[in-house]
């Protein structure tokens, strides 16, 4: 009888070790993000929000190309800054078979060369006659990104005697930010959404080839064993979207706050609606 008994007890004790454990790594997930202001900022909300659910949220923090490695080999679960039909297509082509875009949480973004207003030009047809008033530069991000890509193809098709330089994000708003104080002409490789909208009056060069394409969406994109094995969290994934006024404000808040979990707590205080919306889509497992 005892040696049933005990038995009996081994196994419960077994049965609870490994249904806490399940519970645990239910409750884990791993974020993957470039450092792009709209990224960064729709991670960090993503994290804060699932914290507040008891998950446990790792970040993981690369260039572009090996963040789509880590998501499609699932060293990291999630990538919400997934530019298409444009920009990251050879990402997509590269990796999608392990990956599943779960959905779009961005509808009208867009990319291209940029330059402050007070710039006297309004076509990218128009920067070849006017490269020495930008010192034969178009200031870039870091190569690899997929903007980085289109401008390279730009160049090559508008037949454009500019160099593009490769910086960091950071970098390159510097640069702006330098030349704009000085009123002095510059070109960047630019996307929106971003702060540098509301902070400067900046424009888009018109793009009769359309190397940049039209209208971008912003999707998020998961590794296909993370959906199936967490249904829950891939359903907030997939239902995590934000609207212009959202996203800029959010980066705007970020953007004036070193501390960032501080940055997203004020932001959602404001934004209390969007909260209780996105949070039902994973209240029910946390309870």
């Amino acid at each position: 009888m005892k040696k049933i008994f005990g038995s009996i007890l081994i196994a419960l004790v077994i049965g609870i070790i490994a249904s806490c454990g399940k519970t645990n790594d239910d409750k884990k997930v791993t974020i993957a993000y470039v450092n792009w202001a709209e990224g960064v900022a729709m991670t960090q909300l993503s994290k804060v929000l699932l914290e507040k659910e008891g998950y446990t949220v790792a970040l993981k923090n690369a260039d572009v190309a090996p963040v789509f490695a880590a998501v499609a080999g699932g060293d990291a679960d999630v990538f919400l800054d997934t530019w298409m039909p444009v920009t990251h297509k050879e990402y997509l082509d590269k990796f999608g078979a392990n990956l599943e875009i779960l959905g779009t949480n961005f509808k009208t973004a867009r990319i291209g060369f940029v330059v402050p207003e007070y710039v006297k030009i309004s076509s990218i047809e128009d920067l070849n006659v006017n490269a020495k008033l930008f010192n034969g530069k178009i200031v870039g991000i870091d190569a690899g990104a997929g903007i980085m890509n289109k401008a390279e193809q730009a160049i090559k098709d508008y037949e454009l005697k500019l160099e593009l330089q490769s910086s960091s994000e950071a970098a390159m708003l510097a640069v702006l930010k330098k030349s704009i104080d000085a009123k002095e002409p510059i070109v960047i490789t630019g996307w929106a959404p971003h702060y540098i909208f509301s902070t400067y009056k900046l424009k888009f060069l018109n793009d009769p080839k359309a190397v940049f394409g039209t209208v971008e969406s912003i999707q998020t994109v998961a590794n296909k064993h993370f959906v199936a094995a967490k249904p829950k969290l891939a359903e907030f994934f997939r239902n995590f979207q934000l609207d212009e006024a959202e996203l800029s404000s959010l980066m705007a808040a970020l953007e004036s706050n070193t501390n960032e979990k501080v940055a997203v707590v004020d932001w959602l205080a404001k934004h209390q609606e969007l909260e209780m919306q996105l949070r039902s889509f994973i209240k029910s497992d946390a309870e």
